[in-house]
């Protein structure tokens, strides 16, 4: 959520800013501005997008903005609404102090009250400017430098933040910190950058220092970063990674809207998870599990914490580590998880799953399971994130920087992940014979290819399939058994880039309240692979063909009865029930991809929603 930018250095920071803000809509946000000093302050921001942006600054080009010092943000709202006045940058009330932050100052009223008493003025609704006004204050009452004062500040506030802080009479000095949400540093040549992820300066360097929970830094032009503890201001070591991103991977390579690149990219993804973790011998290779086998083979209970599409791929995780493993496993929506008292056992497992690995009710869930003696695993896709560094160990999906905010290729490299981590886990505990292992193994490592099948054979049947209902204002998907999260995910795909009203159900559960909502005007999506519970499944369908609803089945190729039923089917290759919710979603993300685009909604930045939810 939200995004910060910034750069200290020789260059002009004003086009790196706003590139960088480009670079990080994906995000999600509804105002943007920036900020540049050259001895003076020169700021524009505006309700809208980054490019309403440009063309104000360009309106005001009065004002100069050559200067090689600033930062910009994108606001997704929190406190106060949309407009000009609640966009970053916030300016203190002499104006010598400006700040962009993401996140949420949870004790701010009290702040800004003690502010008002001592005679500061507020002009927007956001609690972005009590920050900035107390940082001035506490600076001006204590006569400190400005990164004392951030430091005292933070000491005082009660919330999440990622904060970026100048002032006027230091153009060459920035102060950064971070507490619940995600800021890095990007360290170049005589020149510093920063920015929520490192996708806004990869093309200026690929060296990184990603600051932990609970730490600010003082950065100076052509001097070494300071790091250190707000708590206690304990200077800390800087640890520098090496960046492993390339610019035309975060770039849309011919294609019209990322989305549609991403599921076209999963093949490739999928494959890349797998590296390394499959061999050629067909057998699992997991250092995570292995590193730490005693917990895994003496755990009693396995809890799943996710949020979203995340907590969809831990339902299938579900069904396949019972399966294979045969270890009990909970799935939690992560929001849920951490406010309730949950019972939890010095010898559970929490496996957390979070494409970004920084999202705010998935952390917190972790560090409350962590308290509580659990052992914790990570699943995510970015290297360095929150929740890697948190966890006790993990496994890094391979799929690459997705942009697009409707996840694709994070889920079905999550389910190749979990799909994994069951066959290895099997055959270490024994609940999984040789032979078995060694079939299923040999079977997922066609997966790849198999997904790119489906690609071709779906790709432009679901042209006319969308272009039948793009107009429909409500859909049912029903699957049951592993495919019964995939109906999930297909229906919150449907949700959050066409705005149509979608649930998912089991087939089951379908008689049991939904079935009143069916008449001609109800498209219902089935998903009825061959393998596993088929003929229920058609035997639902029946019931919704009695009741004239239309169908749109996803099916096995070559499959006949379901396709007599359906009004428009889809075909998927043949595969273990296993492994079928990874080709089943396919046809989804397609059908909704279309369907929004029919409908002429922005896919890649679907309103109100963000990429990484990193405030409650």
């Amino acid at each position: 959520m939200c995004g910060i930018v910034g750069y200290i250095g020789n260059k002009n920071a004003y086009p790196i800013i706003i590139n960088g803000l480009k670079r990080l809509e994906y995000r999600g946000y509804d105002s943007a501005g920036f900020i540049v000093n050259a001895g003076k302050f020169v700021h524009t921001k505006t309700k809208g997008k980054v490019s309403d942006l440009e063309e104000k600054a360009s309106e005001e080009a009065s004002q100069s903005i050559e200067s090689c010092y600033g930062m910009g943000h994108t606001r997704w709202a929190t406190h106060g609404v949309p407009n000009n006045v609640n966009s970053h940058p916030h300016l203190s009330n002499s104006g010598k102090i400006a700040i962009v932050h993401n996140g949420i100052i949870e004790n701010y009223l009290s702040i800004k009250r003690r502010l008002q008493q001592e005679g500061f003025t507020f002009h927007s609704d956001t609690d972005t400017e009590v920050l900035v006004n107390f940082i001035e204050f506490l600076k001006d009452k204590e006569q400190v430098p400005l990164e004392t004062a951030v430091r005292y500040a933070l000491n005082e506030v009660i919330g999440a933040y990622a904060i970026a802080v100048m002032e006027e009479a230091n153009p060459t000095k920035m102060v950064v910190a971070r507490l619940g949400s995600p800021l890095v540093v990007g360290i170049g040549e005589g020149e510093f950058f920063i920015a929520s992820d490192a996708s806004p300066f990869i093309e200026y360097t690929q060296n990184a220092l990603y600051l932990e929970d609970g730490e600010m830094a003082v950065i100076k032009l052509n001097q070494p970063i300071d790091v250190r503890k707000i708590h206690n201001n304990e200077e800390v070591t800087p640890s520098v990674q090496e960046l492993k991103l390339s610019l035309d991977a975060i770039e849309k390579g011919g294609y019209e809207h990322f989305m549609i690149k991403e599921i076209f990219e999963q093949p490739q993804s999928i494959q890349d998870t797998m590296r390394g973790r499959l061999l050629e011998d067909f057998s699992t290779k997991l250092s995570g599990i292995e590193n730490n086998l005693k917990q895994f083979l003496s755990a009693e209970r396995i809890i799943i914490v996710a949020c979203g599409t995340s907590w969809h791929a831990g339902q299938v995780g579900e069904y396949l580590l019972e399966e294979l493993a045969r270890i009990p496993v909970e799935v939690e929506y992560a929001s849920e998880f951490r406010y309730r008292n949950p019972v939890i056992h010095p010898g559970d497992i929490v496996i957390a799953i979070s494409q970004s690995g920084e999202t705010a009710d998935t952390l917190a869930a972790l560090k409350l399971a962590k308290e509580k003696g659990a052992f914790i695993y990570g699943i995510c896709n970015v290297v360095g994130s929150s929740i890697a560094r948190l966890t006790d160990s993990g496994t890094y999906t391979h799929a690459g920087p997705e942009i697009g905010v409707a996840s694709t290729k994070a889920f079905t490299t999550q389910l190749t992940v979990l799909t994994l981590l069951a066959l290895h886990l099997g055959y270490r505990k024994g609940t999984l014979d040789h032979h078995s292992y060694k079939k299923l193994c040999q079977q997922l490592s066609h997966i790849p290819e198999l997904v790119a099948q489906t690609l071709e054979m779906t790709k432009d049947k679901v042209i006319e399939i969308a272009q039948e209902y793009k107009d429909v204002n409500n859909c049912i998907y029903l699957g049951r058994g592993l495919n019964f999260p995939v109906a999930l995910e297909g229906a919150l795909k449907l949700k959050e880039i066409s705005y149509i009203h979608a649930e998912g159900y089991p087939a089951a559960e379908m008689k049991h309240g939904p079935i009143a909502l069916i008449d001609e005007n109800m498209p219902v999506v089935f998903l009825a692979p061959s393998k596993g519970h088929y003929e229920k499944v058609v035997s639902n369908a029946q019931e919704i063909k009695a009741r004239k609803g239309k169908i749109i089945a996803i099916v096995t190729q070559g499959d006949k009865q379901m396709t007599d039923i359906a009004d428009h089917s889809l075909e998927i290759p043949e595969v273990d029930e296993l492994f079928s919710p990874i080709l089943s979603v396919i046809p989804l993300q397609l059908l909704s991809y279309h369907i929004a685009i029919m409908r002429g909604c922005n896919v890649d930045q679907p309103r109100n929603l963000a990429k990484s939810v990193t405030v409650e």
